[in-house]
């Protein structure tokens, strides 16, 4: 298979090597390629002026040998149906590598939230919701937020879904607010899963975290969190950045600060007191210990993988790194801590408030920080194991681990008929 660098080209690369690893013959690697169900929908939204507007949606089951579908529904203008179909194939893989009984999905609107009123969000999210009301359920395919979405999002959807089955729901989407089912510290997970990857892979390499500078592209839902968390632990945060830009300071950012300086109205944080301006192909390639791509699939590519300084890349955003560049960092000895490890710790919070939905009972973020740490522990070193056991870069056992357990399942359901 030739080297692609849109998200499905890049996926089905990744998978092609792991099914390579694992010996997997042709027909077993066609069945994990291909998505179980894949829906495109129209979305009619009536604007606040009495304009109608026609959108398209998506929804993606890529795999349910492992359990449910879960994935994220995104809100993004590039949203289309081949990168969602990519979003949901990583998805059936870091459930597996995770160690968490699920399969893997993705949704997405195309559209840009931003352009659209309040109202008008949310009766487009329940008119999407409509659409999906005969693919999701608790046993079925669980949602969750990503791009352009929140926890707002995900109540509006829970509402809609319980409309139509005629009694409240809970466990049919996850990241919703504390008040109709959320579960403590889901709000952190992904950028605290960050975090723990990135602390093992640095003390597997005899690395004080408290040393190292970091650069995080993407100061968004994942990255400002993670930026807080790394900076509340020592590292030395120089350089974030949004869609509009990115500030850098070699003494050090107050993520703190930054969010705040948002929260009061800032539409970026570019032109915060005291930093330098930098754009966000200039943040990817300054000289720092640790790079956190936290924002979009694709972002490190052939042309700019060798202007790289990071010693390490920890994917915080799903599909950074494309399948042409991965050989060329590799080369440098660039160390890549992949997505389906390094942002694994949203789906496994997800996963924690699935399971309290389910049984009516909650548990303490500290609990739940707990059990986010034993499973991001557990993943990291067996995927460390196994690179070292048989000279794979973390990316390729990450996903010899991942897909080699869809496989295992396949094989002992069998097939239907």
């Amino acid at each position: 298979m030739s080297l692609g660098s849109s998200p499905w080209d890049t996926a089905c690369v990744q998978l092609a090597d792991a099914a390579r690893h694992l010996g997997l013959d042709d027909g077993m690697h066609d069945l994990l390629r291909m998505p179980r169900r894949s829906v495109t929908v129209s979305v009619p939204l009536r604007r606040d002026d009495g304009q109608l507007l026609v959108l398209t949606g998506y929804r993606v089951q890529h795999n349910l040998a492992r359990g449910p579908a879960k994935g994220g529904i995104r809100f993004h203008p590039s949203t289309d149906l081949d990168e969602v179909k990519a979003l949901a194939m990583w998805m059936t893989w870091k459930c597996a590598l995770m160690g968490i009984p699920y399969g893997g999905a993705k949704g997405g609107i195309a559209v840009e939230p931003r352009m659209l009123s309040d109202h008008e969000r949310e009766r487009m999210t329940r008119r999407y919701a409509a659409e999906l009301v005969p693919l999701i359920g608790p046993e079925k395919d669980i949602p969750a937020p990503d791009v352009g979405t929140d926890e707002q999002t995900m109540a509006w959807i829970m509402d809609t879904y319980s409309a139509h089955t005629g009694h409240t729901t809970h466990g049919v989407v996850t990241g919703k607010p504390l008040s109709v089912g959320g579960s403590a510290g889901r709000a952190g997970a992904t950028s605290r899963g960050v975090q723990l990857a990135m602390f093992a892979a640095l003390r597997e390499r005899g690395i004080d975290p408290g040393s190292v500078t970091v650069a995080i592209q993407g100061f968004g839902k994942v990255g400002a969190l993670a930026a807080q968390y790394l900076h509340d632990a020592g590292c030395r945060v120089v350089a974030v950045s949004d869609v509009k830009g990115g500030v850098y300071s070699p003494r050090g950012l107050n993520p703190t600060a930054l969010i705040r300086h948002l929260a009061r109205g800032a539409d970026t944080v570019v032109g915060f007191p005291g930093t330098d301006t930098v754009s966000n192909s200039e943040l990817l390639e300054l000289d720092v210990d640790v790079l956190v791509p936290a924002a979009l699939e694709g972002v490190i590519t052939a042309e700019n993988a060798d202007g790289i300084r990071a010693r390490m890349i920890v994917e915080g955003a799903n599909g950074p790194v494309t399948a042409e560049a991965d050989p060329i960092l590799a080369a440098k000895g660039v160390v890549i801590v992949p997505d389906i490890l390094a942002n694994g710790g949203g789906v496994a919070v997800s996963y924690f408030e699935w399971v309290q939905d389910l049984q009516a009972y909650f548990w303490t973020e500290d609990q739940v920080n707990e059990r986010l740490a034993e499973l991001m522990e557990r993943a990291y070193g067996q995927v460390s194991q196994l690179s070292a056991e048989r000279g794979l870069t973390l990316r390729e056992a990450a996903h010899v681990i991942g897909v080699g357990r869809v496989a295992e399942a396949h094989r002992t359901r069998g097939l239907f008929p």
